[in-house]
């Protein structure tokens, strides 16, 4: 399975900003035992690229690992050199998206009016991340009408309650991030078991129909 596939199948992308590197393999095994098999370490965290690297090891054939907050070429560069799989940007940079691309990883560019996310998928973005989400399910349905060939994955604002109707509007993917994992919460045996078990309901949500 490739990673694109990989993304489209498990749908759920886990977004980790800010951790402590030394709690993230815990969380990444946390999140795994309750399905979510993407994990977004943003390069705004603290030691991004060799958490990447160390989670790419330890987790290989497990846990898909990509780099998120990537807002030019060379970082895109250096979180796949790191072991990234997919670069996610909150914007859209065509040369972020062509290096990411020519080294062979998942591109999934960020943007919001119709637009800019038609540019960002003529530019080769493989997903494109409608960003913020907050506008709603029902902005997801009105841009898929006229442009349904662009695979759409809202990021921001989507929670348990509302991830069904952003999926039945035709988002493809979701970016979960504070509610699946909040990093200013103490990462204790038993936040790690809310977490798995958070993980197992989203997982849940996003793969029934």
């Amino acid at each position: 399975m490739t990673p694109l596939s990989q993304i489209l199948s498990h749908k759920i992308v886990a977004i980790l900003r800010g951790a402590s590197p030394g709690d993230v393999y815990e969380i990444a095994k946390a999140l795994y035992k309750g399905g979510v098999k993407c994990l977004e370490i943003t390069l705004n965290s603290p030691d991004a690229f060799q958490v990447i690297e160390n989670i790419s090891m330890k987790m290989e054939g497990q846990m898909l690992v990509g780099a998120g907050t990537v807002l030019d070429a060379a970082a895109a560069g250096n979180a796949i050199a790191a072991g990234a799989k997919f670069i996610i940007s909150p914007i859209t940079d065509e040369a972020t998206i062509r290096i990411t691309k020519e080294l062979g990883a998942v591109s999934i560019p960020g943007a919001f009016t119709p637009t800019e996310i038609f540019k960002a998928y003529s530019c080769g973005g493989d997903i494109i991340k409608v960003f913020p989400g907050t506008s709603g399910p029902g902005f997801i349905r009105e841009i898929g009408a006229p442009l349904p060939q662009i695979p759409l994955m809202p990021t921001g604002g989507i929670n348990l309650e509302n991830l069904h109707e952003f999926k039945k509007a035709g988002a493809v993917a979701f970016g979960i991030g504070k509610a699946l994992v909040d990093t200013t919460q103490k990462i204790s045996e038993a936040y790690l078991h809310q977490m798995t078990a958070n993980a197992r309901a989203f997982m849940r949500a996003a793969n029934t129909e």
